[in-house]
């Protein structure tokens, strides 16, 4: 994967910014848990990204990191048949939260949060599904670049993005309180209805867990 010092050395101006990521210590916590609901569904400094339903009887609350194989393996395996049998039906709200693990994770959060109209979600699937290609790639701004002008990006607007130390902050104080206050030491880590559950877990999991949820 792109270490933090090469995407450094590749980014150019762009990484001044993305320099400031910083590497949180992990706090040791159980593998499982029950946080206070009410505490996590504040939403922080940066507007909720949520899907389906406000007053559905179950919220899953995702944290995620653009750069991690197992959040892009979860979106790509588990994800859509969640979105279209109980999201998409009212039965689940889910929330998806920002925990990057590296500069350039970050980098692809702002991009989703700067994107024109609402298509935040749409930048974090198109991600996660060409992750190899860029996350991984030797030159990993221009193949983000690239895939940024899908969604309306020009070179300035892209830069310019990159470059919003407020954007940056908020992201990163989302990762910490995600962090400190609730437990969130990889990624992907989930809370439905305030239990915590770490790892790619694959629709089956989730329906074990969901369906007495919504049968209680």
């Amino acid at each position: 994967m792109m270490t933090r010092r090469r995407f450094l050395a590749t980014a150019g101006t762009t990484a001044l910014v993305l320099a400031l990521v910083p590497s949180f210590p992990f706090a040791a916590f159980a593998q499982d848990g029950t946080v206070d609901v009410e505490a996590l569904m504040d939403s922080g400094p940066l507007p909720e990204k949520m899907l389906g339903d406000p007053n559905a009887k179950v919220t899953v609350v995702e944290y995620a990191s653009m750069t991690c194989g197992h959040c892009a393996a979860f979106h790509e395996k588990t994800y859509p048949q969640l979105k279209a049998d109980y999201i998409d039906t009212g039965k689940v709200r889910f929330v998806f939260r920002e925990f990057p693990l590296d500069p350039l994770a970050a980098a692809g959060f702002m991009l989703a949060r700067n994107a024109m109209g609402d298509t935040y979600f749409d930048v974090v699937d198109l991600l996660f599904e060409k992750q190899r290609d860029w996350a991984y790639s030797d030159d990993p701004v221009t193949a983000l670049r690239t895939l940024a002008k899908q969604f309306g990006y020009t070179d300035a607007t892209f830069e310019q993005t990159l470059s919003d130390q407020p954007l940056l902050d908020n992201i990163n104080a989302v990762r910490e309180r995600g962090e400190k206050e609730f437990g969130v030491n990889s990624t992907p880590t989930f809370f439905i209805n305030g239990q915590r559950h770490r790892g790619a877990m694959s629709m089956e999991e989730m329906a074990k867990i969901l369906d007495p949820m919504l049968q209680g």
